[in-house]
């Protein structure tokens, strides 16, 4: 079985999906793509040398009957009408985040997806599927340190754009980390608060950077997470979970060593795609495999969308309040429990 793919949306992720789904993946093509800029889309099938129909906009790339699955890359804003618009049609999809830019448009997405009567979607938290991310899934389940009780992160690139703004550093950078610590642990957040520490001299006057978040978890766990877009020296991820019984770290990506010019030293990514390249290599095959073997994927779900919505919209209130705000979360519906997701 082949998952005929159609896609949404071809700048730059688009395209780095395409590529590994063509010629790197098992199990895929691409046989359809749309973008609101037409020239990109076209550019696309010609630049790949792909099979693939050009549809003037998502609604009509979606009812193509030789589509079995949708990938949304397309802009933010645009994700949930795109993503209700392939449930109804009952197609599979696998969007990028943001699964919708607000807790409410993730809240229409699980009711759409509850209503069709079994999983459809999966989000692209890719971390789930780091190595080191799933060493450290694996030390905590396996109760190798005890009991959790603090986290420490950071997140760093070495500069940003002239339109990235405060509030992107929660909703672009951030909710990576909400998805995955709040994975790692099992605990749902209780509340955000947001601090900012001297501002960098390389900041751009509109931007507030670095940025020190702390989330405090249902059960306790206390974790400060630290944002830092202009720190120069490299795109840098570290995770450390402190236990009761030990301490487990994220591994560093892994680099040679070198000796020269009398240094001693090692080379820093400056790249974020280079980083987590091969989790977005097997989230992808995850998403066909699973949907192959059972009939529904099995990576992060509409729930975990709606998780990290929800965390981001109270972590920017907090930074406007500089108060710690409470992230307030529904029940979660028994139709996603029965799921146990990577």
């Amino acid at each position: 079985m082949t998952i005929r793919f159609g896609v949404i949306g071809t700048g730059a992720i688009g395209r780095e999906h395409i590529k590994r789904i063509q010629n790197k993946l098992s199990g895929g093509e691409i046989v359809a793509v749309t973008d609101v800029n037409q020239a990109s889309a076209k550019d696309v099938v010609e630049r790949f040398e792909l099979d693939a129909a050009v549809y003037p906009d998502d609604k009509a790339l979606i009812s193509a009957e030789n589509v079995d699955a949708v990938l949304v890359t397309s802009w933010g804003p645009a994700h949930e009408a795109s993503v209700l618009a392939a449930i109804e049609a009952g197609k599979y999809v696998f969007v990028e985040k943001p699964l919708a830019t607000t807790g409410e448009g993730c809240m229409r997405i699980v009711e759409a997806e509850m209503k069709h009567g079994k999983r459809l979607v999966q989000v692209g938290f890719m971390r789930r599927y780091d190595s080191g991310y799933v060493q450290l899934k694996e030390a905590i389940d396996n109760n190798f340190i005890g009991e959790p009780l603090m986290i420490r992160c950071a997140h760093r690139n070495p500069e940003v754009g002239e339109n990235y703004t405060t509030d992107m550093a929660i909703h672009d950078t951030l909710i990576h980390e909400i998805d995955v610590l709040h994975w790692l642990v099992n605990d749902d957040y209780k509340t955000v608060q947001v601090t900012y520490p001297k501002k960098s001299k390389h900041a751009l006057e509109h931007l507030k950077d670095p940025q020190i978040v702390t989330l405090e978890t249902n059960g306790g766990i206390v974790i400060t997470a630290e944002i830092f877009v202009n720190c120069k020296y490299g795109y840098d991820i570290q995770c450390e979970v402190i236990g009761d019984e030990g301490i487990v770290s994220l591994p560093e990506f892994q680099s040679i060593s070198f000796r020269k010019n009398a240094t001693f030293g090692t080379n820093v990514l400056n790249d974020w795609k280079d980083r987590f390249i091969d989790a977005y290599d097997k989230e992808l095959q995850d998403f066909m495999d699973s949907i192959k073997k059972t009939g529904e994927p099995n990576g992060p779900t509409s729930w975990d969308g709606y998780i990290a919505a929800v965390t981001a919209d109270a972590a920017i209130k907090a930074q406007d309040s500089g108060e710690k705000e409470v992230v307030s979360l529904v029940e979660k519906p028994d139709f996603y429990n029965q799921y146990q997701t990577i």
